[in-house]
């Protein structure tokens, strides 16, 4: 049985660093995270039942990139011995990586497990500990059952319990052999794109209270599991249990601009705190949050407001719910202040931010949006300590795109995670952020969702027009390697 991780990282020698002499703390994490949809294929083998994912990508309509799916993708479900190989090729210490509620509860419930699922992942889990690589479980990253998602998926209160029931279900059944669990992935992208705006599974557009009740029913369903682990197995187990957010640094485009400061604080507030908060701190949303959607709705016409409440109850149930902080940082924006006059709700109106890229800033080839910005972490790291009452926080994902086709020298890919693991260093030693780890995102190229095989973010280039699906190590794999295996940066300078 792996040994639960360290309460908190060693506490390096703050005084008189030096970047050019700095180690990360011992027993840090080095990990890459993948996620099911986008890796394993084998979307309807051995009895494994849709997801959202998978309906979504087989509507087609140009929503996804040259109308591509993740029906085979790396075909990870029958060659993850080839994957296993990338890991020790890597040196890694921590493998993060998703189980497929539908591959395990085919119709999202445990009326019927599917044991060809359950044997699946004993195999990864059991690999990875024979290989002295240390899991890091999701259990929900973006693929709901669609026959939850036909009973009203996360807008709806059945789904808080049926999330429980499958967290128990899989506490129990590998909770024996892993020590790191993260309930649900990034909960702002699942509201804002797959309730709000649609652009995402399971495709719903109800702007102004999808993303809220959504996100509403998450949080309750990640307190949930959170308790579930901590009544019935933590004393056992000893595992600890968190969300990975996700968040953007972000700047006020005029820095004398009072409005713009304010919007900066908004956009954290409707971003990072609209999830952080209720779960590290009080139980309930940012008074930020509360304010402008309350006098909005009102300004609208509705009868209340549109961000549903928390009972007093719940809040004391979702008050501490997280063992560490799990962030997923990937850039940085400018933002300024936006009035929003319509009378149509929507999230992106109560905020009345918007959103800029400085010019100045390099853009990842594969991700229009992925500003090259590694101080933003920096910036955000120290907020999140400031915030959340000094967490131990692991980076559970950043990364850099290429576009297709890739090169194998991916210098600039390189330069991203050196310049950002650079910061990691200050975050410790300069502002004595408890940084635990951080995972790449990610370990193969994969089917980036929206942007299907077109955005290449792995550290292994997959060949996808081979049947074999070869792995090959870009640059990028092999100067990490040299990172995790000497535990600091072997060259500042690129």
């Amino acid at each position: 049985m792996a040994s639960a991780p360290p309460t908190s990282p060693t506490t390096p020698a703050y005084c008189n660093w030096k970047l050019e002499d700095a180690s990360f703390p011992e027993q840090f994490a080095w990990g890459a995270s993948t996620a099911a949809y986008q890796i394993e294929g084998g979307w309807d083998a051995d009895g494994k039942g849709p997801s959202v994912w998978d309906t979504f990508a087989h509507q087609a309509g140009e929503r996804i990139f040259e109308n591509q799916t993740g029906d085979v993708t790396c075909s990870s479900y029958t060659l993850w011995e080839e994957d296993l190989k990338c890991i020790k090729q890597l040196g890694l210490t921590h493998y993060r990586f998703s189980l497929s509620w539908s591959r395990l509860l085919p119709d999202g419930t445990t009326g019927f497990v599917n044991q060809k699922g359950v044997e699946y992942y004993d195999k990864v889990i059991d690999s990875l500990l024979a290989n002295k690589v240390t899991p890091m479980v999701t259990l929900y990253h973006f693929d709901l059952p669609q026959c939850l998602e036909d009973q009203g998926g996360w807008r709806s209160g059945a789904t808080v319990e049926a999330f429980d029931a499958y967290a128990h279900f899989c506490f129990r059944t590998f909770g024996d052999r892993v020590q790191l669990w993260i309930t649900i992935n990034e909960p702002y992208v699942v509201a804002e794109l797959g309730y709000e705006k649609g652009t995402m599974a399971p495709g719903v557009k109800e702007p102004g209270t999808g993303a809220y009740l959504s996100a509403h029913n998450m949080i309750k369903a990640h307190a949930a599991a959170w308790h579930t682990y901590d009544k019935v197995f933590r004393k056992q187990q000893g595992g600890l249990v968190s969300i990975a957010l996700d968040s953007d640094w972000v700047e006020p485009l005029n820095p004398n601009s009072h409005a713009d400061q304010e919007a900066a604080k908004r956009h954290i507030g409707f971003r990072l705190d609209w999830f952080a908060t209720p779960i590290f701190l009080t139980g309930d949303y940012p008074v930020i949050m509360k304010t402008k959607i309350s006098a909005m709705s009102k300004k609208q016409g509705c009868p209340s407001s549109r961000l549903p409440e928390f009972t007093p109850e719940e809040k004391m149930t979702i008050k501490g719910t997280a063992d560490f902080f799990a962030l997923n940082y990937y850039t940085t924006r400018k933002i300024k202040h936006q009035d929003y006059a319509c009378s149509q709700p929507s999230r992106t109106g109560d905020v009345e931010t918007e959103q800029v890229t400085d010019p100045s800033w390099p853009v990842a080839t594969g991700s229009s949006w992925l500003a090259v910005v590694p101080w933003g972490l920096l910036h955000l790291l120290k907020y999140i300590k400031d915030t959340y009452n000094h967490p131990i926080i692991y980076i559970t994902e950043n990364g850099f795109s290429q576009s297709d086709p890739a090169p194998l020298n991916d210098s600039r890919r390189w330069e991203y995670f050196r310049l950002t693991l650079q910061e990691i260093l200050k975050a410790i030693y300069i502002d004595a952020v408890r940084v635990a780890g951080y995972f790449v995102w990610s370990l193969l190229d994969n089917f980036e969702w929206t942007c299907g095989y077109g955005s290449r973010f792995g550290l292994f280039h997959v060949d996808f027009e081979n049947a074999a699906l070869p792995r090959v190590p870009y640059k990028s794999a092999i100067e990490y390697a040299k990172v995790i295996a000497n535990n600091r940066l072997m060259n500042l300078h690129g």
